[in-house]
């Protein structure tokens, strides 16, 4: 399950999981879990359903329990703004019914192959104090993307120092704080892009301090503009 829009909380058991666009959630077969929504907003995500036995192609060892039954280790990974891009593009394609089968299974399968690839995903890697940690500050930047945040206000919300937000922040993400807060802000505009026509608008509305630097990230991030992207996925 891929969120593009909004966040929730997944419980397992007594873990749980943040989901988001800069997140893929595992499922289980006949594995129980509770949704809460401590965000508002309501959420969207893109289901893919693959088969046990394409899942044993795809996934590495590490990543499964031996067991005869294929079964997730864990219930999210990281990933990557490759994959975040082939989310949206996969979505508008089958929303704007621009895909043929074919299309929409290759991209699925390759969808599915990076999210859970080892050089393209991010599995956290903490104790359950830096988790819950990562998790609450997770849940502060998806409560307004388009604040421009003082790391001083972000820590002093979850009680620890600055520095030590940082440090287990990265140690957790993968990734620094500020640069993922510019994922989810991105990912939140691959899903926007074919609601606005002004995109000098859509990029202040996500807290960009101009349309060029809206363009200049998502050109870094994804390797086309807004515009050649939108092009690309809603073939217009």
């Amino acid at each position: 399950m891929f969120p593009y829009r909004g966040t929730y909380l997944r419980h397992v058991g007594e873990t749980q999981a943040v989901a988001e666009s800069n997140q893929v959630l595992l499922f289980n077969a006949l594995q129980g879990y509770q949704v809460s929504h401590p965000v508002d907003g309501g959420d969207a995500s893109l289901v893919l359903v693959l088969d046990e036995e394409l899942l044993r192609e795809l996934a590495p060892k590490a990543l499964t329990w031996d067991k005869n039954a294929f079964t997730f280790r864990q219930q999210q990974l990281g990933i990557d703004p490759r994959a975040q891009a082939l989310v949206a593009l996969l979505r508008h394609s089958l929303r704007e019914n621009v895909a043929e089968r074919l299309e929409a299974e290759s991209l699925s399968l390759t969808l599915a192959q990076r999210s859970l690839g080892s050089s393209t995903t991010h599995s956290a890697g903490a104790n359950a104090g830096r988790q819950r940690l990562a998790d609450r500050t997770k849940l502060i930047l998806a409560s307004d993307l388009s604040r421009r945040w003082a790391l001083a206000d972000i820590a002093a919300k979850v009680g620890v120092s600055p520095v030590y937000l940082t440090q287990v922040f990265q140690q957790v993400e993968g990734v620094p704080l500020y640069r993922y807060q510019l994922r989810l802000r991105l990912a939140h505009s691959l899903d926007l892009l074919g609601q606005y026509e002004d995109l000098s608008q859509l990029s202040l509305e996500l807290g960009f301090s101009s349309h060029s630097h809206f363009s200049a990230s998502f050109l870094k991030t994804y390797g086309r503009t807004p515009t050649e992207f939108r092009q690309v996925a809603l073939r217009r």
